[in-house]
């Protein structure tokens, strides 16, 4: 059902121009019970997380086969390969496939663990991260007629009463739910997610058994960015609860389509999702369609400038965050295409983070101090997003890591110094008692895929011009409301760019620089890393050849 005319619920909503209805003109019969859903799904995690004096007997013997089983068989093959090498990648790369084998063969739970972990590149080892990728498409589908029958029931009728068309083979299928395409029989073009049947309850054992056996695994995991399971699991079990109720996903849709529109962010569309086919399990929406993230030339090729795609993302993505408290918490190349006219369609709305007042300030304060190079404004804004305790000695903790020393460029390190730094940093961090939480992991997250995908999109643009644009952008039109959130007005404080120059470690003589510029700086100290180790791993080969005889 297309229409020339601009359809009024723009107004309430970045959607696209052409509405398959028009929610301005009808209810959302189902958004009614959002709030109370909200409140039910945040006192259900405590519950789930509490660790009994017992486990649950079936899925920890099974977690704990299937995680052990790749572990050991880690140990002896690829550990031991990398070893005779000198080869560390070796034994990450070996590790990280036999953990997403035991991750597809524990099913959708830990699935989805991966998933989330696929989406950390930055956070956690690379060797993992790309491993893990494969967990978002290569999750088999369910049967059709276990589809039709949750469609059926929550819906209260025969799917040939909703549908003319009904698409038998998924477009997409994940750990949770998978992703039809079909028509209604009112004409209207659309995507039918629907749940997989008793994943709900398969979720809520699996946490249990979880958090029964994270404790037991602090220090036993070899790859240094799960150190902390107990809080991994907590993260994960905040972040899946909420997407096991479509309804919250929906609201979630439409909360992040309004902002959009309040913002006049119409580079950014959202779908619409139906007013009255959204149930706990099935959620019916507008199709949209466009250009793979990924397919750059393609975009191109059809005009569209991908440097503003990836600006007009990123400002969206800010705006939603430190002035609304509300953001996309999981921006992938999977839910993300960029239709014809340039417009990025965003979808998938699972993982949404959501701030109260006192986080959004925090949020608002950590990128000011960015701005203005005030280290402490920062560390007071992670103090009260719950990254370090309460009661933290701010003016200790930015002495304790060295906030008050000269930048040193990293490249001109000594490697030797460089993971000497490191180690101390990390040690003081958690001497402090420092933490992740699930909103600042979602943040950083999404602020790593941005940085990924200037890789591809942009990797000519001047880093530098593009902060001093996207700061003068936020103080001209929000400066007035940044000073009254936080006391201080960046209309009267312009971008410290010494500081942005320090963050990246380099000094004031160089005034342009590209990603290709990032990029190489990166790889350079990556290569420096690699070879100091593989000269520190010379004598201990040496040993182990001649203690066994190889």
């Amino acid at each position: 059902m297309t229409s020339t005319a601009q359809p009024d619920d723009l107004s309430i909503g970045a959607f696209s121009d052409d509405a398959p209805w028009d929610l301005s003109q009808r209810v959302n019969t189902w958004r009614a019970e959002v709030p109370a859903l909200r409140a039910r799904t945040a006192a259900q995690v405590p519950t789930l997380l509490q660790r009994h004096r017992l486990p649950p007997a079936d899925r920890v013997v099974l977690t704990t086969a299937r995680l052990g089983w790749a572990v050991v068989m880690w140990r002896l093959v690829e550990r031991r390969r990398a070893a005779r090498l000198g080869r560390r990648e070796v034994s990450r790369a070996g590790l990280s496939l036999r953990l997403r084998r035991a991750f597809e063969r524990l099913g959708p739970t830990y699935i989805k663990l991966g998933q989330i972990l696929s989406s950390g590149e930055g956070v956690f080892p690379p060797e993992l991260v790309n491993e893990f990728r494969l967990l978002r498409d290569r999750v088999p589908a369910e049967p059709f007629e276990a589809v039709r029958e949750v469609v059926e029931a929550d819906l209260g009728r025969p799917i040939e009463e909703v549908f003319e068309r009904f698409d038998r083979v998924p477009v997409a299928a994940a750990s949770i739910a998978q992703v039809h395409p079909a028509r209604l029989r009112t004409g209207e073009e659309v995507v039918v997610k629907v749940q997989r049947p008793a994943v709900a309850r398969l979720v809520e054992h699996d946490i249990a058994a979880m958090s029964w056996l994270a404790p037991l695994l602090i220090g036993r995991i070899p790859v240094a960015s799960l150190a902390n399971p107990p809080a991994l699991v907590e993260v994960f079990a905040e972040t899946v609860v909420e997407e096991l109720d479509f309804r919250l996903e929906a609201d979630n849709m439409l909360d992040i389509a309004r902002v959009l529109a309040e913002t006049g962010q119409r580079s950014v569309v959202v779908p619409r999702p139906h007013p009255e086919l959204v149930t706990r399990r099935v959620l019916v929406m507008e199709r949209l369609d466009g250009f793979g993230w990924d397919d750059v030339e393609g975009m191109r090729r059809a005009g569209i400038d991908t440097s503003a795609v990836v600006r007009a993302l990123l400002i969206a993505f800010l705006e939603g965050a430190t002035l609304y408290g509300v953001f996309h918490g999981d921006l992938h190349g999977g839910n993300l295409f960029v239709r014809t006219d340039g417009r990025v369609a965003l979808l998938d709305y699972g993982i949404t983070g959501r701030l109260d007042e006192v986080r959004r300030i925090a949020f608002l304060r950590l990128l000011m101090g960015g701005t203005l190079n005030d280290q402490r404004l920062q560390l007071a804004a992670l103090r009260d997003m719950g990254a370090v305790p309460a009661d933290t000695d701010l003016e200790a903790l930015a002495r304790d890591l060295g906030l008050d020393k000269p930048v040193v460029d990293p490249t001109t390190m000594a490697p030797e110094a460089l993971l000497a730094e490191v180690r101390d940093l990390t040690k003081r961090l958690l001497e402090y008692g420092a933490r992740f939480p699930k909103i600042l992991m979602l943040f950083v997250k999404d602020l790593l895929f941005v940085d990924g995908s200037l890789a591809t999109l942009a990797p000519d643009i001047d880093l530098f011009a593009e902060v001093t644009a996207i700061a003068a952008y936020f103080t001209t039109r929000y400066g007035e409301r940044i000073a009254h959130d936080i006391g201080i007005d960046p209309r009267l404080h312009p971008v410290d760019m010494a500081g942005v120059r320090a963050a990246v470690g380099i000094g004031d003589e160089v005034e342009q620089l590209t990603y290709r510029d990032l990029q190489a700086r990166r790889e350079l100290i990556h290569r420096r890393m690699e070879d100091h180790r593989k000269r520190a791993e010379r004598p201990r080969r040496a040993g182990w050849r001649r203690r066994t005889g190889s």
